[in-house]
């Protein structure tokens, strides 16, 4: 009898050690905040129907690419100011099974009847309307990502973006928030007033249902015809309509030619884990494993997470790659970009050299002129991983909020105001051209630069780690590096590496912090000379971690309605 209690006693303590173990990888109880976990997919959007759209496409046995793909479909309906169908982005796949990276870049492009003098008015470019509208990407990449890699059809990809604009989504209260905020543009363009305001120009109400049946017919058609729909068929059609009574320049010859193209992906080994983002035109990539490079050559784990020193250098780095961004960045179809030099370790030795213990004045770094090159914060990141272990992390973007304001009136979808985002005074005998980059000059067909920079981590084993993207304009190089960092060289948890308050610091001027640094530390950074100033939050990081089997995904409350969910 003895034994046998023995034995018992020995069998419950294995079992409650293991479930300690398990409750240890999944649960940490000395966190504050939690990611969702799962132990096959997980679907990571900045919208609750997206994120639906995505998993709905899991659970009928699509892989990530299908997922991806329905997610930045259903975005199109469900977020109007940075999903779309007009815009463009970049998309970075992960094949499980081939073990390797591709990356597709679906930058909007300039019509090939652009010229720089068209967006300049006195010391500003233009900024909505249809003259700012660049050629739409979106649809291109998305399509041609499934057509690589999806394993469901289009058609079933596409159902949920279509059911959702046929039978409509409820206005949500940042919905009409970002309505009010963005009427300027919006009211200025009678299809787009139509569809979200009332007869008094307010914004349609909290809860009201909003059906989009014209788009839901693009939709339609798209999944029936792919990209032939959207850049030949009836869509150009209506694109090109809309663009030229209006003053636009896009016309058939230019979607015609538009193709989204694959980039051979950008690395880094940063402590022993291998970090991969995209090459430019998508120059977030490049800044991004720059600040890391830098970083790599400090003892961030003494200096503690969030510390004034950890903060001066973090700021010192993004300083030094965004003047290397203004300097070198462009179209690489058009410009050749030194990326092998730019992310030498020898060079980036000797720019981590030149930081002190005192913040460096402004000039004395080298620096472009990107305050004529506005980016928004209104972009959207979505993450996916599959059951199989496939994995895809796509930032896409209509420029500013709403885009250029622009609704295709037999479409019912907005247009970008990208072509904004060239240095269009380049080359200008004024004042104005000082320091613009001939790297980012306006030429017909070609790809503005943008801070996008959806990635992927692999762990010093080769296995993958992270899965991250995020909004937030010329920000959101500087947002991935810190949640990255805040993972690698801190330790925090995944949900807590994503919430930590952040900084941005970009060529010159302040220091941008977000709420929650202690008075003690901001005195301490003034000491250093830095320009501290309070920011609104930065960024929607949507993240999704690999750990021990188990899949972890975070959600950014920065923003609202945001969506982790896995199975």
């Amino acid at each position: 009898m003895k034994k046998l209690l023995i034995l018992f006693l020995l069998n419950c303590l294995f079992i409650s050690s293991a479930l300690f173990a398990r409750t240890q990888t999944t649960l940490d109880y000395q966190d504050r905040i939690h990611a969702e976990s799962s132990e096959n997919f997980m679907v990571v959007s900045q919208n609750t129907h997206a994120t639906e759209a995505g998993y709905e496409i899991l659970t009928k046995g699509g892989n990530a690419v299908d997922a991806s793909v329905a997610v930045g479909f259903a975005l199109a309906v469900t977020l109007p100011r940075a999903g779309n169908l007009g815009g463009g982005g970049f998309m970075l796949i992960y094949d499980k099974e081939k073990d390797k990276v591709e990356t597709l870049d679906y930058r909007s492009a300039s019509p090939k009847s652009a010229r720089s003098e068209m967006f300049v008015d006195g010391s500003s470019v233009v900024r909505f309307g249809h003259l700012v509208n660049a050629v739409p990407g979106s649809v291109a990449g998305l399509v041609k990502a499934h057509e690589k890699h999806g394993k469901l059809s289009l058609s079933e990809v596409m159902k949920p973006s279509i059911r959702l604009a046929k039978n409509g989504i409820p206005v949500t209260h940042d919905l009409n928030y970002a309505l009010e905020w963005s009427k300027e543009s919006l009211l200025e363009n009678s299809t787009s007033k139509n569809k979200f305001y009332d007869k008094k120009e307010n914004p349609i109400a909290v809860s009201y249902l909003l059906k989009q049946p014209k788009l839901a017919k693009t939709l339609f058609l798209i999944s029936r015809k792919g990209k032939e729909a959207f850049y030949e068929g009836e869509i150009a059609k209506w694109i090109e309509e809309d663009s030229l009574s209006n003053g636009g320049l896009i016309t058939l010859e230019d979607l015609a030619a538009y193709e989204a193209k694959e980039r051979k992906p950008i690395s880094i080994d940063y402590r022993g884990y291998k970090i991969v983002s995209m090459a430019p035109v998508a120059s977030g990539g490049l800044v991004l494993l720059q600040i890391m490079s830098i970083l790599e050559n400090f003892d961030l784990k003494i200096l503690g997470p969030n510390s004034a020193e950890t903060v001066h250098l973090l700021s010192e780095s993004m300083q030094r790659a965004y003047a290397d961004r203004a300097r070198y960045h462009g179209d690489p179809d058009y410009y050749n970009v030194p990326i092998r030099q730019l992310l030498s370790k020898e060079y980036l030795q000797e720019r981590s050299n030149s930081i002190t213990k005192i913040r460096t004045e402004d000039g004395l770094i080298y620096a472009g002129d990107l305050s004529k090159i506005d980016e928004s914060p209104d972009t959207t990141h979505f993450s996916v991983i599959d059951s199989i272990g496939n994995a895809v992390s796509t930032t896409y973007t209509l420029g500013s909020s709403f885009g250029s304001g622009v609704t295709v009136e037999k479409g019912g979808f907005l247009l970008n105001n990208q072509m904004r985002n060239f240095s269009h005074f380049y080359g200008k005998s004024n004042d104005l051209s000082l320091g613009t980059s001939e790297a980012n000059k306006l030429e017909p067909g070609k790809r503005m630069i943008s801070t996008q920079a959806p990635t992927l981590v692999f762990n010093p084993q080769g296995k993958l780690f992270m899965v991250l993207g995020s909004p937030g304009g010329g920000r959101i190089p500087n947002i991935i590096a810190q949640v990255i960092s805040n993972v690698i060289d801190h330790n925090m948890s995944f949900a807590s590496a994503v919430m930590a308050p952040r900084i941005n610091q970009r060529l010159a001027g302040n220091l941008e912090l977000e709420n929650g640094f202690s008075p003690d530390t901001i005195k301490l950074l003034k000491e250093k000379g830095h320009n501290v100033k309070r920011s609104m939050t930065m960024g929607s990081v949507q993240a999704i971690f690999i750990k021990d089997q188990v899949i972890y995904g975070v959600a950014d409350t920065r923003r609202p309605g945001a969506l982790a969910k896995g199975n």
